[in-house]
């Protein structure tokens, strides 16, 4: 059983002719229309939805908690007009690619270019598997295709789809984790077509408004804690400078403790000393006078 993704660019299709047979002859016939070539159709509808994606860009927060302003730059700027990405699809391909029973084989593939068109192309050998595409990006994962256990010994199971936002990291999963008794064997053709110059060039333009927005909303917010911070050191500044002349003022009034008691220390042992000389003289007599008698 094929697991198509259906192509959004398919155009539908057109409803039935009416019945002409009782027109008026002399009234003017319909103007005709040429039919749109699907290639046309598709790229339109991967312009619009860029276009889409890119009206809804919102810079990541790691961007936006950097200290080195280029990142976000590099990121609404995508790729380079004169860059060889924009040249030539990337294709990655393999065959009779075992997968061991309980196990699942990833296929990791990471995007730079969004506006990317990614095509793949999967089957297996004589048995199903367990099929699945995510998008790995720093806000989450996003599910492009469910996991599925998928016929692609029967037909190829084929999809297409456009990625957006970016840097991204897809994930196509070979899932042969539920087999406890066969390995399976798979073979993929996954294409990535890098975006149309034109689309990149109004990407660009609409990620730089939005990116805008948002800087120009972070920076408002930043001037605002700016000013409270500022206060706060203001009043912590006055605190610590009175503490300071307080603790000043505390360490003279030790200073003058200790030089007390250490004169009381040594005031104490002489007097302790002449307590015991006077009693030994009390009790034991003076020498001089032990002599008289």
């Amino acid at each position: 059983m094929a697991d198509s993704t259906a192509d959004p660019t398919t155009p539908t299709d057109q409803p039935a002719p009416k019945d002409d047979s009782s027109r008026n002859d002399n009234s003017t016939p319909p103007p005709t229309t040429a039919k749109e070539n699907p290639e046309d159709l598709e790229a339109r509808a991967i312009a619009q939805a860029m276009a889409s994606a890119d009206a809804s860009y919102i810079p990541s927060p790691s961007l936006l908690m950097s200290d080195d302003p280029q990142p976000l730059l590099s990121q609404v700027d995508g790729p380079s007009l004169s860059s060889t990405l924009l040249l030539t699809p990337s294709v990655y391909q393999a065959k009779s690619v075992p997968v061991a029973l309980r196990t699942k084989f990833d296929v990791p593939i990471h995007i730079t270019a969004g506006g990317s068109v990614v095509e793949y192309e999967i089957s297996s050998q004589d048995y199903d598997i367990g099929f699945a595409v995510t998008a790995e990006r720093e806000e989450g994962i996003t599910n492009v295709k469910e996991n599925s256990r998928v016929d692609a010994h029967v037909e190829p199971v084929t999809g297409k789809f456009l990625v957006g936002s970016v840097p991204c990291a897809l994930v196509f999963s070979f899932d042969n984790e539920y087999s406890w008794f066969r390995e399976k064997r798979v073979s993929y053709k996954i294409t990535v077509t890098p975006p149309r110059a034109e689309n990149v060039v109004k990407g660009r333009r609409l990620r730089a408004k939005k990116a805008l927005e948002v800087v120009m909303k972070d920076r408002g917010e930043v001037e605002e804690r700016y000013e409270s911070v500022a206060q706060k050191r203001g009043d912590l500044e006055e605190q610590v400078k009175k503490l300071k002349k307080e603790l000043a003022e505390k360490m003279k009034s030790l200073d003058v403790v200790l030089k007390e008691e250490s004169w009381l220390e040594k005031r104490r042992e002489v007097r302790d000393e002449q307590i015991k000389m006077l009693n030994q003289r009390l009790k034991n007599g003076w020498d001089d006078e032990k002599s008289e008698v």
